[in-house]
């Protein structure tokens, strides 16, 4: 270990012999072992900022005990995804902050809790969108959802005939068109009567930009 990661050992043993531990540092390449009677070993490895280097070792401790920690000298910037990174994968997680030792997490089997509305919403935008008008990975680029489909399916209709009610809308090919254009998310209709819509000039731009879906 060198320099800040040195310093954290400190804390680190002080934190563990107050849990009734007996603490070695650098024992066969694991940077902290706490052993407390019959208990399995505690493993900490110590890292000056929380990244993949200090995770992987984490992982390859777990094949010796459950119960490991990584040890961090600054709070992750992205603390939540930091937090659930290591509850997945089983690991404890420690802040050294200012000599102070504060347990994150503590290491503890991970059974992962499906999010059934989530895997929902998943398959019925799958299911919803026409074709494939994204590629994976883009970036700073709208995405072409279900939804904005829709609405340009809406906007392609109404460009050709003017106006139309939404059962003639609905007719033409876009279900939702109640929904739709009630809620203009977009900007790209007006309301021309009861029940009849027409497109405005931010429609045209939008067709002008995304193009018509037929």
């Amino acid at each position: 270990m060198k320099g800040a990661e040195v310093e954290l050992y400190g804390p680190v043993k002080a934190f563990l012999e107050g849990q009734g531990y007996d603490v070695k540092g650098e024992v066969r390449g694991c940077d902290v072992v706490g052993v407390r009677g019959d208990e399995p070993p505690v493993v900490v490895e110590l890292k000056r900022g929380f990244g993949l280097d200090v995770v992987l070792q984490g992982i390859d401790r777990l094949a010796l005990t459950d119960a490991v920690y990584l040890a961090v000298g600054a709070w992750p910037r992205r603390l939540d995804d930091a937090r659930k990174l290591c509850r997945r994968l089983g690991l404890g997680l420690i802040v050294v902050a200012r000599g102070r030792v504060e347990v994150v997490l503590d290491p503890l089997p991970y059974a992962p809790r499906r999010n059934r509305a989530r895997a929902t919403a998943l398959l019925g935008e799958h299911a919803r969108r026409r074709g494939d008008p994204n590629a994976g990975g883009s970036t700073r680029v709208p995405i072409m959802t279900a939804y904005r489909q829709e609405a340009l399916r809406c906007a392609t209709l109404l460009a050709d005939a003017g106006e139309m009610t939404l059962a003639a809308l609905r007719a033409g090919g876009a279900p939702s068109a109640a929904k739709i254009l009630q809620r203009d998310v977009y900007g790209w209709f007006e309301r021309r009567g009861r029940g009849v819509y027409g497109l405005s000039e931010g429609g045209r731009a939008g067709l002008a930009r995304f193009g018509r879906v037929d």
